[in-house]
């Protein structure tokens, strides 16, 4: 997680979705980030 710091990495997803439609393995990458910002929360907290 210490490498995600970084407002240029994370942070730029603003979960419009558009990588869902288009991934041509039917993957939902905007999930795995939202899983992602949620475990660099709590770590905050």
């Amino acid at each position: 997680l210490d490498n995600l710091e970084d407002p240029y990495r994370l942070f730029r997803c603003h979960t419009i979705m558009n990588c869902v439609d288009v991934c041509p393995k039917g993957l939902n990458p905007t999930k795995a980030i939202g899983k992602i910002k949620e475990l660099m929360f709590r770590r905050a907290v």
